[in-house]
């Protein structure tokens, strides 16, 4: 069978396709002196199972473009065959030809098929919706991990302003050893890292509150 009927075959949707491409899975991917496709050919045809067969068992890219630079999208008639080729198949609507217009543009400038036009804007302001709303949610879940880890039970901080005799001089360098220690740590910010650094603190804490009740007592002896 000459390739050129391949064409007129996908056009037709006829049974015969199948088996000679089988024979011969090259050809899925033939195109003519134009650039003209099978893909091209079935989705003007609104064939959207052949479309599915091309992708999916013969790997066509449902990308391909002719000598125009214009993917099968820009040729398809109906609403129905541009969810295919978008939806199920991942054909690009950011697409553009070489005069720069996206499949939506082309389609909308000639004014045949507008309902397919105005689809492909739907999906492409729902696409910029969906990517906004990627974005936000990207930088709520940054926040959540830029938040320290939680105090350990019955640790508060009060949150207030000290003289400069209260500061002390130097903070206790064995507790800043430890710190540090940990902190160059490669899981400082995994759980075990976080768990350690609640226990130091957790320790400083409470060997503050043992040296407060030591100098209390101290007091009421002297």
């Amino acid at each position: 069978m000459a390739t050129s009927n391949i064409f007129i075959l996908a056009s037709d949707n006829s049974p015969q396709l199948l088996p000679v491409l089988r024979s011969n899975p090259s050809l899925a991917s033939s195109q003519d002196n134009h650039g003209y496709s099978l893909l091209h050919a079935t989705a003007s045809y609104n064939h959207h199972d052949l479309l599915r067969t091309l992708v999916h068992e013969f790997h066509v890219d449902p990308n391909l473009k002719d000598e125009d630079g214009e993917t099968p999208l820009f040729v398809v008639e109906t609403v129905e065959t541009a969810q295919t080729l978008v939806e199920e198949l991942r054909c690009d609507p950011k697409q553009k030809n070489d005069e720069g217009m996206t499949a939506e543009e082309k389609i909308r400038s000639e004014g045949d098929f507008v309902a397919v036009a105005d689809y492909l804007k739907e999906v492409r302001v729902e696409g910029h919706a969906e990517t906004s709303s990627a974005i936000e949610e990207n930088g709520n879940a940054q926040q959540e991990e830029q938040r320290p880890p939680p105090l350990p039970p019955n640790v508060t901080v009060n949150m207030g302003t000290t003289t400069e005799e209260e500061v002390p001089e130097e903070v206790d360098p064995v507790f800043r050893a430890k710190i540090e220690e940990l902190a160059a740590r490669e899981d400082f910010q995994d759980e075990e890292g976080q768990r350690r650094l609640r226990e130091l603190v957790t320790e400083a804490v409470r060997g503050v509150e043992r040296d407060a009740e030591g100098r209390d007592v101290r007091r009421r002896v002297g």
